[in-house]
Protein backbone atom coordinates (compact mmCIF):
# COMPACT_ATOMS: atom_id res chain seq x y z
CA UNK A 1 0.00 0.00 0.00
CA UNK A 2 1.51 3.50 -0.67
CA UNK A 3 2.37 5.46 2.11
CA UNK A 4 0.97 9.08 1.96
CA UNK A 5 2.85 11.85 2.03
CA UNK A 6 3.06 15.76 2.24
CA UNK A 7 5.69 15.25 -1.01
CA UNK A 8 3.87 13.14 -3.05
CA UNK A 9 0.10 14.65 -2.22
CA UNK A 10 1.77 18.45 -3.50
CA UNK A 11 3.02 16.61 -6.56
CA UNK A 12 -0.08 15.08 -7.81
CA UNK A 13 -2.01 18.34 -6.96
CA UNK A 14 0.40 21.02 -7.40
CA UNK A 15 1.47 23.72 -4.96
CA UNK A 16 -1.83 25.79 -5.75
CA UNK A 17 -3.89 22.68 -5.07
CA UNK A 18 -1.92 21.59 -2.51
CA UNK A 19 -1.82 24.48 -0.32
CA UNK A 20 -5.69 25.37 -0.64
CA UNK A 21 -5.98 21.88 0.71
CA UNK A 22 -4.54 22.84 3.71
CA UNK A 23 -7.62 24.82 4.19
CA UNK A 24 -10.06 22.22 3.82
CA UNK A 25 -8.47 19.59 6.54
CA UNK A 26 -11.58 20.86 8.81
CA UNK A 27 -14.09 20.14 6.21
CA UNK A 28 -13.35 16.56 5.93
CA UNK A 29 -16.09 13.94 6.99
CA UNK A 30 -18.08 10.62 7.08
CA UNK A 31 -14.05 8.68 6.35
CA UNK A 32 -14.60 5.17 5.18
CA UNK A 33 -11.48 3.05 5.01
CA UNK A 34 -11.23 -0.31 2.30
CA UNK A 35 -8.32 -2.39 2.09
CA UNK A 36 -7.00 0.00 -0.37
CA UNK A 37 -8.89 2.87 -0.83
CA UNK A 38 -10.48 5.81 1.69
CA UNK A 39 -13.24 8.24 0.95
CA UNK A 40 -15.13 10.98 2.41
CA UNK A 41 -17.02 13.74 1.75
CA UNK A 42 -15.36 17.48 2.02
CA UNK A 43 -17.40 20.53 2.22
CA UNK A 44 -16.78 23.08 -0.59
CA UNK A 45 -18.77 25.35 -2.16
CA UNK A 46 -21.26 21.83 -1.43
CA UNK A 47 -20.23 18.59 -0.98
CA UNK A 48 -18.25 16.68 -2.72
CA UNK A 49 -17.30 12.77 -2.37
CA UNK A 50 -13.26 12.12 -2.46
CA UNK A 51 -11.80 9.11 -3.00
CA UNK A 52 -7.97 8.00 -2.75
CA UNK A 53 -6.73 5.00 -3.84
CA UNK A 54 -3.60 3.84 -2.28
CA UNK A 55 -2.78 0.23 -4.06
CA UNK A 56 -2.90 -0.53 -7.47
CA UNK A 57 0.07 -0.19 -10.31
CA UNK A 58 -0.57 3.54 -10.74
CA UNK A 59 0.43 4.09 -7.10
CA UNK A 60 -1.64 6.91 -5.72
CA UNK A 61 -4.43 8.09 -7.26
CA UNK A 62 -7.89 9.63 -6.84
CA UNK A 63 -10.74 10.77 -7.80
CA UNK A 64 -13.69 13.69 -6.82
CA UNK A 65 -16.77 14.22 -8.12
CA UNK A 66 -16.19 18.82 -7.92
CA UNK A 67 -15.95 20.25 -11.08
CA UNK A 68 -12.18 20.42 -11.14
CA UNK A 69 -11.64 17.50 -10.16
CA UNK A 70 -13.85 15.19 -12.87
CA UNK A 71 -11.44 17.22 -14.95
CA UNK A 72 -9.10 14.76 -13.72
CA UNK A 73 -7.33 17.01 -11.79
CA UNK A 74 -6.13 16.09 -8.25
CA UNK A 75 -7.89 18.46 -6.37
CA UNK A 76 -8.18 20.64 -2.74
CA UNK A 77 -10.83 18.20 -1.69
CA UNK A 78 -8.42 14.75 -2.30
CA UNK A 79 -5.32 16.45 -0.67
CA UNK A 80 -7.23 17.30 2.53
CA UNK A 81 -8.64 14.06 2.84
CA UNK A 82 -4.79 12.91 1.92
CA UNK A 83 -3.41 15.35 4.60
CA UNK A 84 -6.43 14.18 7.38
CA UNK A 85 -5.35 10.23 6.91
CA UNK A 86 -1.89 11.57 7.66
CA UNK A 87 -3.18 12.39 10.82
CA UNK A 88 -4.55 8.83 11.37
CA UNK A 89 -1.40 6.94 10.23
CA UNK A 90 -1.07 5.02 12.73
CA UNK A 91 -4.09 4.09 12.82
CA UNK A 92 -4.81 3.29 9.31
CA UNK A 93 -3.53 -0.42 9.39
CA UNK A 94 -5.97 -1.47 12.37
CA UNK A 95 -9.13 0.51 9.94
CA UNK A 96 -7.44 -1.78 6.90
CA UNK A 97 -8.09 -4.58 8.35
CA UNK A 98 -11.11 -4.38 9.88
CA UNK A 99 -12.75 -3.40 6.36
CA UNK A 100 -11.40 -5.90 5.02
CA UNK A 101 -12.72 -8.50 7.96
CA UNK A 102 -15.86 -6.77 7.06
CA UNK A 103 -16.24 -7.17 3.92
CA UNK A 104 -15.36 -11.21 4.73
CA UNK A 105 -18.02 -10.81 6.66
CA UNK A 106 -20.84 -9.86 4.63
CA UNK A 107 -19.54 -11.74 1.53
CA UNK A 108 -19.88 -15.00 3.77
CA UNK A 109 -23.03 -13.83 5.01
CA UNK A 110 -24.45 -13.28 2.13
CA UNK A 111 -22.89 -16.64 0.84
CA UNK A 112 -25.03 -18.58 3.66
CA UNK A 113 -28.64 -16.86 2.48
CA UNK A 114 -30.42 -19.38 0.76
CA UNK A 115 -31.74 -18.06 -3.00
CA UNK A 116 -35.40 -16.71 -0.50
CA UNK A 117 -33.77 -15.01 1.74
CA UNK A 118 -30.98 -13.54 -0.67
CA UNK A 119 -34.43 -11.76 -2.86
CA UNK A 120 -36.20 -10.72 0.07
CA UNK A 121 -33.00 -8.52 1.06
CA UNK A 122 -32.92 -7.25 -2.95
CA UNK A 123 -36.67 -6.45 -3.05
CA UNK A 124 -35.92 -4.96 0.67
CA UNK A 125 -33.52 -2.31 -0.92
CA UNK A 126 -35.60 -1.89 -3.83
CA UNK A 127 -38.40 -0.94 -1.86
CA UNK A 128 -36.08 1.94 0.09
CA UNK A 129 -33.60 2.78 -2.55
CA UNK A 130 -35.15 4.19 -6.03
CA UNK A 131 -32.21 4.26 -7.17
CA UNK A 132 -31.29 0.78 -6.58
CA UNK A 133 -34.51 -0.60 -8.24
CA UNK A 134 -33.79 1.61 -11.19
CA UNK A 135 -30.18 0.03 -12.10
CA UNK A 136 -31.69 -3.20 -11.44
CA UNK A 137 -34.58 -2.67 -13.03
CA UNK A 138 -31.95 -1.66 -16.10
CA UNK A 139 -29.87 -4.21 -15.83
CA UNK A 140 -32.72 -6.80 -16.13
CA UNK A 141 -34.24 -5.09 -19.29
CA UNK A 142 -30.58 -5.33 -20.20
CA UNK A 143 -30.10 -8.69 -20.04
CA UNK A 144 -33.46 -9.57 -21.11
CA UNK A 145 -33.00 -7.42 -24.71
CA UNK A 146 -36.78 -6.21 -23.93
CA UNK A 147 -35.95 -2.66 -25.95
CA UNK A 148 -39.39 -1.49 -24.93
CA UNK A 149 -38.58 -1.86 -21.44
CA UNK A 150 -35.22 0.06 -22.21
CA UNK A 151 -36.77 2.43 -23.89
CA UNK A 152 -39.46 3.80 -21.66
CA UNK A 153 -36.54 3.56 -18.64
CA UNK A 154 -33.97 5.68 -20.49
CA UNK A 155 -37.16 8.06 -21.33
CA UNK A 156 -37.86 8.03 -17.44
CA UNK A 157 -34.28 8.33 -16.76
CA UNK A 158 -33.97 12.00 -18.79
CA UNK A 159 -37.18 13.24 -17.82
CA UNK A 160 -36.41 16.34 -15.88
CA UNK A 161 -39.95 16.07 -14.57
CA UNK A 162 -38.62 15.36 -10.78
CA UNK A 163 -35.78 17.79 -10.73
CA UNK A 164 -37.19 20.79 -12.00
CA UNK A 165 -39.66 23.05 -10.33
CA UNK A 166 -40.39 25.13 -12.98
CA UNK A 167 -39.98 23.31 -15.99
CA UNK A 168 -35.83 24.32 -15.43
CA UNK A 169 -32.94 21.89 -13.41
CA UNK A 170 -31.42 24.72 -11.18
CA UNK A 171 -27.22 24.56 -10.39
CA UNK A 172 -28.53 22.72 -7.32
CA UNK A 173 -30.17 20.06 -8.74
CA UNK A 174 -28.35 19.82 -11.55
CA UNK A 175 -26.06 16.94 -10.29
CA UNK A 176 -28.76 14.45 -9.39
CA UNK A 177 -30.36 14.95 -12.57
CA UNK A 178 -26.82 13.82 -13.93
CA UNK A 179 -26.38 11.31 -11.90
CA UNK A 180 -29.89 9.81 -12.64
CA UNK A 181 -29.24 10.52 -16.75
CA UNK A 182 -26.02 8.73 -16.37
CA UNK A 183 -27.71 5.12 -15.61
CA UNK A 184 -28.27 5.22 -19.59
CA UNK A 185 -24.67 4.57 -20.20
CA UNK A 186 -24.11 1.45 -18.01
CA UNK A 187 -27.10 0.23 -19.96
CA UNK A 188 -26.76 0.74 -23.08
CA UNK A 189 -22.76 -0.29 -22.87
CA UNK A 190 -23.67 -3.47 -21.05
CA UNK A 191 -26.31 -3.95 -23.72
CA UNK A 192 -23.55 -3.32 -26.62
CA UNK A 193 -21.43 -6.03 -25.15
CA UNK A 194 -24.26 -8.49 -24.87
CA UNK A 195 -25.67 -10.20 -28.34
CA UNK A 196 -28.28 -7.70 -28.71
CA UNK A 197 -25.46 -4.61 -29.50
CA UNK A 198 -27.99 -3.71 -32.88
CA UNK A 199 -30.26 -2.58 -29.97
CA UNK A 200 -27.62 -0.37 -28.56
CA UNK A 201 -27.21 1.37 -31.39
CA UNK A 202 -30.94 1.91 -31.49
CA UNK A 203 -30.75 3.39 -27.92
CA UNK A 204 -27.59 5.17 -27.66
CA UNK A 205 -28.84 7.21 -30.72
CA UNK A 206 -32.47 7.47 -28.60
CA UNK A 207 -30.27 8.60 -25.40
CA UNK A 208 -28.52 11.38 -27.22
CA UNK A 209 -31.25 12.90 -28.48
CA UNK A 210 -32.92 12.92 -25.25
CA UNK A 211 -30.26 14.26 -23.22
CA UNK A 212 -29.73 17.13 -26.41
CA UNK A 213 -33.49 17.85 -25.51
CA UNK A 214 -32.98 17.77 -21.68
CA UNK A 215 -30.02 19.94 -21.40
CA UNK A 216 -31.76 23.20 -23.11
CA UNK A 217 -33.69 23.16 -19.56
CA UNK A 218 -30.77 21.89 -16.90
CA UNK A 219 -27.83 24.12 -16.12
CA UNK A 220 -25.45 22.09 -17.05
CA UNK A 221 -22.48 24.53 -15.38
CA UNK A 222 -20.02 22.34 -14.39
CA UNK A 223 -20.40 19.93 -17.69
CA UNK A 224 -21.80 17.06 -15.93
CA UNK A 225 -24.45 16.44 -19.40
CA UNK A 226 -21.31 17.22 -21.40
CA UNK A 227 -19.53 14.12 -20.26
CA UNK A 228 -22.67 12.02 -20.50
CA UNK A 229 -22.96 13.05 -23.99
CA UNK A 230 -19.22 12.30 -24.70
CA UNK A 231 -19.75 8.59 -23.07
CA UNK A 232 -23.22 7.76 -25.08
CA UNK A 233 -21.33 8.56 -28.15
CA UNK A 234 -18.23 6.17 -26.89
CA UNK A 235 -20.95 3.74 -26.37
CA UNK A 236 -22.61 4.15 -29.93
CA UNK A 237 -19.56 3.53 -31.35
CA UNK A 238 -18.60 0.44 -29.45
CA UNK A 239 -22.05 -0.92 -30.38
CA UNK A 240 -21.36 0.07 -34.13
CA UNK A 241 -18.22 -1.87 -33.92
CA UNK A 242 -20.28 -5.02 -32.93
CA UNK A 243 -23.29 -4.75 -34.42
CA UNK A 244 -21.94 -3.92 -37.62
CA UNK A 245 -25.38 -1.94 -39.18
CA UNK A 246 -25.93 -0.61 -42.62
CA UNK A 247 -22.96 1.26 -43.89
CA UNK A 248 -25.55 3.50 -45.80
CA UNK A 249 -27.94 4.21 -42.78
CA UNK A 250 -25.20 4.62 -40.41
CA UNK A 251 -23.59 6.84 -42.56
CA UNK A 252 -26.57 8.82 -43.48
CA UNK A 253 -27.66 9.15 -39.03
CA UNK A 254 -23.81 10.46 -38.34
CA UNK A 255 -23.95 13.05 -40.91
CA UNK A 256 -27.12 14.20 -39.73
CA UNK A 257 -26.65 14.50 -35.82
CA UNK A 258 -22.79 16.11 -36.94
CA UNK A 259 -24.87 19.01 -38.43
CA UNK A 260 -27.68 19.25 -35.83
CA UNK A 261 -27.17 21.21 -32.22
CA UNK A 262 -26.75 17.96 -30.07
CA UNK A 263 -23.03 17.50 -31.98
CA UNK A 264 -21.97 20.11 -29.68
CA UNK A 265 -23.19 17.80 -26.63
CA UNK A 266 -21.59 14.21 -28.05
CA UNK A 267 -18.53 15.84 -29.89
CA UNK A 268 -18.86 12.80 -31.74
CA UNK A 269 -16.92 12.86 -34.95
CA UNK A 270 -18.23 11.14 -38.32
CA UNK A 271 -14.32 10.65 -39.56
CA UNK A 272 -14.34 8.26 -36.15
CA UNK A 273 -16.39 5.92 -37.78
CA UNK A 274 -13.95 4.26 -40.45
CA UNK A 275 -13.63 1.26 -39.01
CA UNK A 276 -17.17 0.48 -39.10
CA UNK A 277 -18.18 2.29 -42.39
CA UNK A 278 -15.66 0.44 -44.54
CA UNK A 279 -14.69 1.71 -48.11
CA UNK A 280 -18.84 1.81 -48.95
CA UNK A 281 -20.21 3.80 -45.72
CA UNK A 282 -17.22 6.13 -45.98
CA UNK A 283 -18.59 6.82 -49.64
CA UNK A 284 -21.83 7.17 -48.83
CA UNK A 285 -20.82 9.79 -45.87
CA UNK A 286 -19.69 11.91 -48.09
CA UNK A 287 -22.50 11.49 -50.09
CA UNK A 288 -24.83 12.43 -47.43
CA UNK A 289 -22.09 15.34 -46.41
CA UNK A 290 -22.67 17.04 -49.70
CA UNK A 291 -26.25 16.97 -49.56
CA UNK A 292 -26.52 18.21 -46.20
CA UNK A 293 -24.25 20.94 -47.58
CA UNK A 294 -26.24 21.57 -50.37
CA UNK A 295 -29.11 22.22 -48.40
CA UNK A 296 -27.14 24.83 -46.27
CA UNK A 297 -24.14 26.39 -47.72
CA UNK A 298 -23.48 28.70 -45.32
CA UNK A 299 -24.02 26.68 -42.32
CA UNK A 300 -20.78 26.16 -40.04
CA UNK A 301 -21.47 22.42 -39.71
CA UNK A 302 -21.79 21.43 -43.08
CA UNK A 303 -18.66 23.44 -44.29
CA UNK A 304 -16.85 22.27 -41.87
CA UNK A 305 -17.55 18.95 -42.15
CA UNK A 306 -16.81 19.05 -46.20
CA UNK A 307 -13.82 20.70 -45.93
CA UNK A 308 -12.44 17.96 -42.84
CA UNK A 309 -14.35 14.98 -45.33
CA UNK A 310 -12.70 16.25 -48.58
CA UNK A 311 -9.03 17.02 -46.97
CA UNK A 312 -8.93 13.44 -45.76
CA UNK A 313 -9.91 12.36 -49.37
CA UNK A 314 -7.97 14.94 -50.39
CA UNK A 315 -10.26 15.85 -53.15
CA UNK A 316 -9.32 19.38 -53.43
CA UNK A 317 -12.07 20.32 -56.23
CA UNK A 318 -14.71 19.39 -53.67
CA UNK A 319 -12.83 22.00 -50.93
CA UNK A 320 -12.81 24.56 -53.55
CA UNK A 321 -16.46 24.21 -54.47
CA UNK A 322 -17.42 24.78 -50.43
CA UNK A 323 -15.24 28.12 -50.39
CA UNK A 324 -17.11 29.19 -53.48
CA UNK A 325 -20.45 28.77 -52.15
CA UNK A 326 -19.62 31.61 -49.79
CA UNK A 327 -16.86 34.02 -50.95
CA UNK A 328 -16.09 36.85 -48.91
CA UNK A 329 -16.66 39.94 -50.35
CA UNK A 330 -12.71 40.94 -49.39
CA UNK A 331 -10.83 38.34 -51.41
CA UNK A 332 -9.62 36.20 -48.10
CA UNK A 333 -11.63 32.57 -49.42
CA UNK A 334 -10.19 33.42 -52.94
CA UNK A 335 -7.23 33.28 -50.64
CA UNK A 336 -7.83 30.32 -49.19
CA UNK A 337 -8.71 28.66 -52.49
CA UNK A 338 -5.24 29.99 -53.43
CA UNK A 339 -3.25 28.15 -51.11
CA UNK A 340 -5.25 24.77 -51.56
CA UNK A 341 -4.42 24.81 -55.40
CA UNK A 342 -0.72 25.98 -54.47
CA UNK A 343 -0.31 22.80 -52.04
CA UNK A 344 -2.26 20.94 -55.07
CA UNK A 345 0.82 22.26 -56.96
CA UNK A 346 -1.95 23.66 -59.37
CA UNK A 347 -0.06 27.00 -59.13
CA UNK A 348 -1.79 28.43 -62.41
CA UNK A 349 -5.32 28.15 -61.04
CA UNK A 350 -3.83 29.38 -57.81
CA UNK A 351 -2.67 32.46 -59.41
CA UNK A 352 -6.27 33.15 -61.25
CA UNK A 353 -8.44 32.46 -58.23
CA UNK A 354 -5.61 34.77 -56.39
CA UNK A 355 -6.07 37.42 -58.97
CA UNK A 356 -10.62 36.97 -59.40
CA UNK A 357 -10.21 37.98 -55.76
CA UNK A 358 -8.72 41.56 -56.40
CA UNK A 359 -11.39 42.03 -59.15
CA UNK A 360 -14.34 40.79 -56.66
CA UNK A 361 -13.26 42.97 -54.37
CA UNK A 362 -15.55 46.26 -54.93
CA UNK A 363 -13.22 48.56 -52.73
CA UNK A 364 -9.48 47.89 -52.65
CA UNK A 365 -9.25 49.27 -49.35
CA UNK A 366 -11.02 46.53 -47.56
CA UNK A 367 -9.15 44.14 -49.69
CA UNK A 368 -7.66 41.55 -47.36
CA UNK A 369 -4.56 42.64 -47.01
CA UNK A 370 -2.73 38.34 -46.83
CA UNK A 371 -4.49 38.42 -50.38
CA UNK A 372 -1.86 41.48 -51.55
CA UNK A 373 0.66 40.33 -50.13
CA UNK A 374 0.52 36.75 -51.79
CA UNK A 375 -0.20 38.05 -54.92
CA UNK A 376 2.96 40.37 -54.68
CA UNK A 377 5.05 37.77 -53.74
CA UNK A 378 3.93 35.37 -56.52
CA UNK A 379 4.49 38.33 -58.87
CA UNK A 380 8.45 38.60 -57.16
CA UNK A 381 9.21 34.97 -57.68
CA UNK A 382 7.75 34.70 -60.99
CA UNK A 383 9.95 38.28 -62.01
CA UNK A 384 6.99 39.96 -62.72
CA UNK A 385 8.51 43.10 -60.66
CA UNK A 386 6.51 45.66 -62.85
CA UNK A 387 3.06 44.16 -62.05
CA UNK A 388 4.41 43.39 -58.07
CA UNK A 389 4.82 47.48 -58.36
CA UNK A 390 1.39 47.94 -59.96
CA UNK A 391 -0.24 46.00 -57.40
CA UNK A 392 1.37 47.84 -55.02
CA UNK A 393 0.80 51.08 -56.33
CA UNK A 394 -2.73 50.38 -56.48
CA UNK A 395 -3.35 49.32 -52.83
CA UNK A 396 -1.39 52.18 -51.06
CA UNK A 397 -3.72 54.52 -53.79
CA UNK A 398 -6.74 53.15 -52.20
CA UNK A 399 -5.00 52.63 -48.55
CA UNK A 400 -2.99 55.14 -47.84
CA UNK A 401 -0.85 54.11 -44.85
CA UNK A 402 2.93 53.76 -43.71
CA UNK A 403 2.84 50.18 -44.17
CA UNK A 404 1.35 50.25 -47.18
CA UNK A 405 4.01 53.24 -48.36
CA UNK A 406 7.00 50.64 -46.93
CA UNK A 407 5.25 47.74 -48.89
CA UNK A 408 5.44 50.15 -51.95
CA UNK A 409 9.07 51.57 -51.44
CA UNK A 410 9.95 47.56 -51.09
CA UNK A 411 8.36 46.48 -54.81
CA UNK A 412 9.74 49.40 -55.96
CA UNK A 413 13.34 49.65 -54.94
CA UNK A 414 13.40 45.80 -55.88
CA UNK A 415 12.19 47.05 -59.75
CA UNK A 416 14.42 49.60 -59.85
CA UNK A 417 12.22 52.62 -59.88
CA UNK A 418 11.64 53.65 -56.47
CA UNK A 419 12.40 57.56 -57.25
CA UNK A 420 9.66 57.76 -59.70
CA UNK A 421 7.43 56.07 -57.44
CA UNK A 422 8.25 58.33 -54.35
CA UNK A 423 7.44 61.34 -56.52
CA UNK A 424 4.10 60.15 -56.92
CA UNK A 425 2.98 58.59 -53.60
CA UNK A 426 4.36 61.90 -51.64
CA UNK A 427 2.20 63.62 -54.32
CA UNK A 428 -0.61 61.88 -53.43
CA UNK A 429 0.49 62.24 -49.46
CA UNK A 430 0.43 65.73 -49.95
CA UNK A 431 -3.19 66.29 -50.90
CA UNK A 432 -4.35 63.59 -48.25
CA UNK A 433 -2.78 65.53 -45.28
CA UNK A 434 -5.78 67.27 -43.53
CA UNK A 435 -8.12 63.84 -43.46
CA UNK A 436 -4.92 62.02 -42.19
CA UNK A 437 -5.16 63.62 -38.50
CA UNK A 438 -8.22 61.39 -37.76
CA UNK A 439 -6.40 58.43 -36.94
CA UNK A 440 -3.95 60.30 -34.40
CA UNK A 441 -0.84 60.05 -35.58
CA UNK A 442 -0.98 63.05 -37.73
CA UNK A 443 -0.59 63.44 -42.18
CA UNK A 444 1.05 59.58 -43.43
CA UNK A 445 3.18 62.53 -45.43
CA UNK A 446 5.06 63.37 -42.26
CA UNK A 447 5.70 59.37 -41.05
CA UNK A 448 6.21 58.42 -44.65
CA UNK A 449 9.49 61.42 -44.98
CA UNK A 450 10.35 60.21 -41.48
CA UNK A 451 10.49 56.41 -42.54
CA UNK A 452 12.74 57.58 -45.44
CA UNK A 453 15.16 59.73 -43.00
CA UNK A 454 14.28 62.70 -45.38
CA UNK A 455 13.97 64.73 -42.31
CA UNK A 456 14.33 68.45 -43.56
CA UNK A 457 11.38 67.39 -45.80
CA UNK A 458 8.98 65.59 -43.18
CA UNK A 459 9.69 69.30 -40.69
CA UNK A 460 8.72 71.62 -44.03
CA UNK A 461 5.56 68.95 -43.76
CA UNK A 462 4.68 69.06 -40.62
CA UNK A 463 5.06 72.61 -40.50
CA UNK A 464 3.07 73.16 -43.30
CA UNK A 465 0.19 70.33 -42.94
CA UNK A 466 0.48 70.08 -38.87
CA UNK A 467 1.61 66.62 -37.04
CA UNK A 468 0.64 64.72 -34.09
CA UNK A 469 2.63 65.14 -30.80
CA UNK A 470 4.41 61.98 -31.23
CA UNK A 471 5.75 63.14 -34.68
CA UNK A 472 7.31 66.71 -33.73
CA UNK A 473 9.08 64.74 -30.75
CA UNK A 474 10.20 62.08 -33.34
CA UNK A 475 11.65 64.83 -35.34
CA UNK A 476 12.88 67.13 -32.32
CA UNK A 477 14.78 64.51 -31.33
CA UNK A 478 16.60 63.77 -34.61
CA UNK A 479 16.98 67.88 -35.09
CA UNK A 480 18.22 68.91 -32.04
CA UNK A 481 21.66 68.65 -32.78
CA UNK A 482 21.70 70.27 -36.20
CA UNK A 483 18.67 72.61 -35.41
CA UNK A 484 18.91 73.10 -31.76
CA UNK A 485 16.38 76.31 -31.61
CA UNK A 486 13.41 74.36 -33.84
CA UNK A 487 13.92 71.22 -31.32
CA UNK A 488 14.05 73.61 -28.34
CA UNK A 489 10.62 75.05 -29.11
CA UNK A 490 9.06 71.54 -29.74
CA UNK A 491 9.94 70.45 -26.37
CA UNK A 492 9.08 73.65 -24.59
CA UNK A 493 5.68 73.23 -25.99
CA UNK A 494 4.99 69.58 -25.20
CA UNK A 495 6.67 69.80 -21.36
CA UNK A 496 4.16 72.82 -20.79
CA UNK A 497 1.05 70.75 -20.01
CA UNK A 498 2.86 67.58 -18.85
CA UNK A 499 4.00 70.04 -15.63
CA UNK A 500 0.06 70.51 -15.07
CA UNK A 501 -0.22 66.76 -14.53
CA UNK A 502 0.44 64.04 -11.88
CA UNK A 503 1.37 60.43 -12.10
CA UNK A 504 4.53 58.73 -12.90
CA UNK A 505 3.72 58.20 -16.56
CA UNK A 506 3.95 61.62 -17.14
CA UNK A 507 6.59 62.42 -14.78
CA UNK A 508 8.45 60.13 -16.71
CA UNK A 509 7.35 61.79 -19.99
CA UNK A 510 8.61 65.49 -18.24
CA UNK A 511 11.85 63.98 -17.17
CA UNK A 512 12.99 62.95 -21.14
CA UNK A 513 11.33 66.00 -22.45
CA UNK A 514 13.61 68.04 -19.86
CA UNK A 515 16.60 66.03 -20.93
CA UNK A 516 16.16 66.87 -24.46
CA UNK A 517 15.67 70.97 -23.18
CA UNK A 518 18.98 70.23 -21.70
CA UNK A 519 20.26 68.85 -25.16
CA UNK A 520 19.49 71.71 -27.08
CA UNK A 521 20.82 74.24 -24.31
CA UNK A 522 24.33 72.32 -24.92
CA UNK A 523 23.99 72.63 -28.60
CA UNK A 524 23.17 76.19 -28.59
CA UNK A 525 25.73 77.20 -25.46
CA UNK A 526 23.13 78.59 -23.41
CA UNK A 527 23.65 76.08 -20.40
CA UNK A 528 22.39 79.10 -18.12
CA UNK A 529 19.22 79.39 -19.13
CA UNK A 530 18.37 75.74 -18.96
CA UNK A 531 19.70 76.03 -15.32
CA UNK A 532 17.28 78.91 -14.68
CA UNK A 533 14.89 76.93 -16.26
CA UNK A 534 15.00 73.67 -14.20
CA UNK A 535 15.29 75.87 -11.23
CA UNK A 536 12.34 77.56 -11.98
CA UNK A 537 10.25 74.55 -12.65
CA UNK A 538 11.23 72.71 -9.66
CA UNK A 539 10.22 75.55 -7.35
CA UNK A 540 6.90 75.14 -9.02
CA UNK A 541 6.59 71.29 -8.70
CA UNK A 542 8.13 70.57 -5.10
CA UNK A 543 5.18 69.31 -3.67
CA UNK A 544 5.91 66.20 -6.62
CA UNK A 545 8.19 64.34 -5.00
CA UNK A 546 8.47 61.37 -7.38
CA UNK A 547 9.48 63.65 -10.27
CA UNK A 548 12.08 65.11 -7.64
CA UNK A 549 13.37 61.94 -7.37
CA UNK A 550 13.13 61.16 -11.12
CA UNK A 551 15.03 64.65 -12.00
CA UNK A 552 17.42 64.02 -8.82
CA UNK A 553 17.94 60.73 -10.80
CA UNK A 554 18.70 62.39 -13.89
CA UNK A 555 20.68 64.78 -12.70
CA UNK A 556 18.47 67.52 -13.51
Amino acid sequence: MVVLTEAKLRALAGARSFERGRGYVDAVSGIEVGDDWVRASVRGTERYEAELSLGGPRGLTGECDCPYGQEGNFCKHLVALGLTMMTRKADLPRQRRTARARARALDAWLSDLSREELLALVRDEIAEDRNVRRRLELRAASAEGDLAALRSRLHELFDIGPFAAYGYVEYADARAYADQAGQAVSAIRALAHSDRAAGAVILAREAIGLLATAAESVDDSDGRLGQIGTDLAAAHHDACRAARPDPEELAHWLVTHAVDDAADLTDLDPLDYEDVLGERGMDALRRHAVLAWQAHRTGWAEKNLMQRLTKAGRDVDTVIAVHTADLAPNGHTHLLIARELDTAGRSAEALEWAERGLRDTADLASVDTALVDHLTDRYARAGRLTDAVTLRRDHFTARRTLLTYRQLRAAAEAAGCWPAERQRALALLSTDTGRDLRARRGPVLVDALLDDEDIDAAWRAATEFGAHDAQWRTLADRTRATHPAEALSVYLRLAEPLTHQTGNRAYEELVALLLGIRACHHHLGTPDDFTAYVTALRATQKRKRNLMRLMDEHGL
